[in-house]
């Protein structure tokens, strides 16, 4: 016969009191520089990203107050003394053709962000509360159109202007600009968070039509997403130059940034144009200002949208 030994559990002895306090105190220490050296690495990424965006803004602002000869001389951050003679020189260079650039900029972007905002909030309140057959084939498609850089589809939209015959004309810039796949997706985003689907089968028991829901009902409910996507959509068409570089060439419907650069190209040859250059750029952020401080309230609350959800 074999005896069996059994063999011994170890036993686990709990850290006394006065262990534990040991290890805390050691481990407080490298606690504190680890969130020392995040807390550091975030803000500095912070201070740099805003640096970079401010910084032009801020070289903008100093520049738009020197004459030609001040851009290129001197500390770039000081003001100089020409900031009524280049505004003056601006807005009567050939006939004042800058106001009725800004103007046709306001008018672009202006029907763009609210017949185009609107229009996105429509198909996304589709997309989020109908269904239909190719719901999901479509929407998909929507998808792949947000991946799609809006300069590749310049030349195909140049040559469906070119045979509708509405080149040269304002609607070959207002057209394309009324269906943003990017503001659909967002306005879907809104309606999911903005609209419960309980209010709207309350409304169609009290014998709302569909129409009468989405406008009496859905769209005050989502105010707050369409002022964010008319923003965003303004913001892009402001900007936008390659759609109306390649559509236009009558002088009189050039936007303000096409303008601009048509100036900055007779630089080499006259380097007054530089003031205008300038000049041209620094009143053409404002409108962007305006609109971003007065609608703020809106839009950050319609960024907020999806994370409450």
């Amino acid at each position: 016969m074999s005896a069996l030994l059994d063999t011994p559990t170890p036993v686990r002895v709990r850290a006394t009191r006065d262990e534990r306090r040991a290890r805390r105190r050691t481990d407080t220490p490298r606690r504190a520089r680890r969130g020392i050296l995040s807390t550091v690495g975030v803000n500095g990424l912070l201070i740099v990203g805003a640096a970079y965006m401010i910084l032009p803004l801020l070289w903008l602002v100093f520049a738009a107050t020197k004459d030609a000869k001040g851009l290129y001389s001197g500390d770039a951050f000081t003001f100089g003394g020409a900031l009524l003679a280049n505004m003056q020189q601006l807005f009567t260079q050939d006939g004042g053709i800058f106001v009725r650039w800004l103007a046709n900029s306001i008018l672009y972007a202006g029907i763009g962000a609210v017949v185009g905002g609107f229009i996105a909030v429509m198909a996304g309140y589709a997309f989020d509360k109908f269904q239909f057959r190719g719901k999901r084939g479509l929407y998909a498609s929507v998808l792949v159109g947000v991946l799609i850089p809006n300069t590749a589809t310049v030349i195909p939209l140049y040559l469906l202007a070119a045979t509708a015959g509405v080149t040269n004309t304002i609607w070959a810039v207002i057209i394309p600009t009324l269906c943003n796949p990017f503001s659909v997706y967002l306005a879907r985003v809104f309606s999911s968070g903005y609209i419960p689907n309980e209010t709207l089968e309350a409304s169609r028991v009290d014998g709302a039509g569909t129409v009468g829901t989405f406008l009496k009902i859905g769209l005050p409910m989502i105010a707050p997403g369409f002022v964010t996507i008319a923003l965003f959509q303004f913001v892009g068409i402001w900007n936008n130059f390659m759609l109306p570089l390649i559509m236009l060439q009558n002088r009189d419907l050039l936007p303000s940034s096409v303008g601009i650069a048509l100036w900055q190209s007779q630089v080499q040859q006259n380097p007054q144009f530089s003031t205008l250059v300038i000049a041209g750029s620094f009143i053409s952020v404002i409108p962007l200002v305006i609109a971003f401080v007065s609608l703020q309230r809106f839009w950050r609350a319609g960024l907020s949208a999806g994370s409450v959800k």
